[in-house]
């Protein structure tokens, strides 16, 4: 069993996560911690960052006093935000064990409309890119780490693979991460995965509409709004957006798979066999893996989920858990070949 990573060599392992007995279907997985996890209340200090194309992206600091602790840049997902129950759970452990959590919210998604009619998409690696760079210059002696969630999974390991080394990430982790994006929109389009597409394509159009009050954006509002799947409405809204033919373009442009083999930072994914968002057949294999990076499998834990316990009113969250201890041994290792390098 996997409880911790081998920070020099790639692997894929078998994940020590067990789900609770009363919890062991992938979508009740996926839900109870949305609907009947204790919604933990984390105190943001934002800070605004204004972008050189007239933008800006916000960043949310769930500890703004001690600035001396290393820095763990969180990721959500798709019409996520620092709000979001995977982030606000992190943030919470993350003040414990001594690691500075800083959220990054996509542009559009701090609660306030962002200036441009983009928006942010799963391959949009640039705003990421300019955060982790700003992070770094202005705290050059705290290491730095990055924990991204699906969407912003696989945005992380997207650049990791187009940049590393330059990326001044001391390690990271990647989430429920959807590789192939075409084929993760076919998977949400079948069962009751369709749940969470109707869920995510409603808060998009809601996004949309209040685009097209803001800007000219040229899309076709009216069909927009008629879109049922994620394929659809990518290829309406999306695509033409951020520059793309269409939505296979987009899908087979911006899916991480294809990058994962040249990362070289010390990099563990987390993953659930049974992750109602995707099938196994997109599980990449070792050979398919960067030098350092650890694919961690459970057969279940659904979409960033990994519920435990025995009872539902005892119920424990070992994602956050495996997180802080996968950053604690690299900070640890960080600190160790520091100080054999001095």
């Amino acid at each position: 069993m996997a409880s911790s990573i081998d920070l020099g060599r790639r692997r894929k392992v078998c994940s020590a996560f067990k789900p609770a007995w009363w919890c062991a279907n992938p979508h009740q997985q996926t839900l109870w911690p949305i609907f009947a996890r204790h919604r933990l209340k984390v105190n943001y200090q934002r800070q605004r960052l204004e972008l050189t194309d007239g933008d800006f992206l916000d960043l949310d600091w769930s500890d703004s006093v001690n600035h001396d602790r290393p820095i763990v840049l969180v990721l959500h997902g798709l019409e996520g935000s620092s709000q979001s129950h995977y982030v606000r759970g992190l943030c919470s452990v993350l003040n414990q064990h001594q690691f500075r959590p800083c959220v990054m919210n996509f542009r559009g998604c701090s609660g306030e409309n962002n200036r441009l009619p983009r928006t942010y998409h799963a391959g949009e690696t640039g705003d990421l890119d300019y955060v982790i760079r700003w992070l770094h210059l202005h705290n050059p002696d705290m290491p730095l780490f990055a924990v991204g969630y699906s969407l912003g999974a696989n945005m992380l390991l997207k650049l990791l693979g187009q940049k590393d080394p330059e990326i001044p990430l001391a390690a990271a982790a990647a989430v429920s991460v959807p590789f192939e994006l075409s084929q993760c929109a076919s998977r949400l389009e079948k069962g009751f995965s369709r749940i969470y597409q109707h869920w995510l394509i409603r808060s998009m159009k809601k996004t949309a509409i209040r685009k097209a009050d803001q800007h000219d954006t040229g899309l076709d509002i009216p069909a927009l709004l008629k879109t049922r799947t994620f394929r659809e409405f990518d290829n309406l809204g999306t695509a033409p957006l951020h520059g793309f033919r269409d939505a296979e373009h987009y899908y087979s442009t911006d899916s991480c798979r294809q990058h994962l083999l040249r990362i070289t930072t010390p990099t563990l994914i987390l993953q659930a066999k049974d992750d109602p968002f995707m099938t196994q057949d997109l599980l990449p294999e070792v050979h398919e893996l960067g030098p350092g990076v650890q694919l961690e499998l459970s057969d279940k834990g659904g979409h960033t989920g990994f519920v435990e316990g025995h009872f539902p009113g005892l119920s424990r969250y070992w994602l956050e858990n495996r997180l802080v201890q996968f950053l604690t041994q690299a900070n640890s290792t960080r600190a160790v070949r520091r100080s054999e390098n001095a």
